[in-house]
């Protein structure tokens, strides 16, 4: 079931029962829906008697008996903002990757100045915003770079193959990123699969998703200042 494709409250009845006496029961509750994903959480909210539940990076809402699920935005009428959006915003912000648990064995390694500061990215190479994000990844130095190709777009896997398989797959990723210019056509074994399988498995639900150092993730194109800063911030915490 993917939440996403909710975009305005849709209520659903799915069955009745005696009240859950507690969080744990109610979750117990829900799972069954939801059974080829996880539950992050189920807490009581301060209005309506409603509870949270997060799935992945996603919010909705239930009442005491599981009775009702509610999609949507709770609407805060007097400062004119979403609440589940800052909701969805800091669960977001609090998830974190562990880099050394992603195959980066399988990464289009780029190694620039003392290579230091380490940063992953999945990445589509038919993705604009990922073709923004190398740009803005020349003015970046001392960093070791991880592309892990993330072929989730039309056309992306065939194309990632001619990249993987390329004699030189630095120049060939570059020269496509940058230059717009094809890879030659040829065939090998590649960890494709692997790769979109973790990705899954990690949650990158858009191209390109940033993983730093301290396993803090950023979704989106994002400027080189943005990852200068991320990226001290992960050597410091470190």
């Amino acid at each position: 079931m993917r939440l996403k494709l909710f975009i305005s409250i849709l209520v659903f009845g799915f069955f009745s029962g005696a009240v859950w006496a507690d969080e744990a029961a109610l979750r117990k509750a829900i799972q069954p829906h939801f059974a080829d994903s996880k539950i992050e959480s189920v807490k009581k909210t301060p209005y309506l008697g409603l509870y949270e539940v997060v799935v992945g990076d996603e919010v909705f809402y239930t009442d005491d008996k599981a009775d009702y699920f509610f999609f949507g935005h709770v609407i805060d009428t007097k400062t004119r903002t979403s609440m589940t959006n800052e909701r969805i915003q800091e669960i977001k912000a609090a998830r974190r990757v562990p880099l050394d648990s992603l195959p980066l064995q399988s990464a289009i390694k780029v190694v620039k100045g003392d290579g230091k500061r380490r940063v992953a990215i999945f990445t589509d190479p038919n993705c604009p915003y990922c073709k923004q994000l190398e740009k803005e990844l020349l003015n970046v130095t001392n960093v070791t770079i991880y592309t892990l190709l993330y072929p989730v777009l039309k056309g992306s896997m065939e194309l990632s193959k001619k990249i993987w398989c390329s004699d030189n797959q630095i120049k060939a990723w570059d020269d496509f990123m940058l230059k717009n210019v094809a890879p030659s056509s040829k065939d090998c074994e590649t960890p494709l699969d692997a790769l979109v399988k973790s990705g899954h498995e990690n949650k990158v639900s858009g191209t390109p998703t940033l993983i730093f150092a301290d396993g803090s993730v950023v979704g989106g194109m994002i400027p080189a200042t943005v990852i200068e800063e991320k990226l001290e911030n992960a050597s410091k915490s470190k």
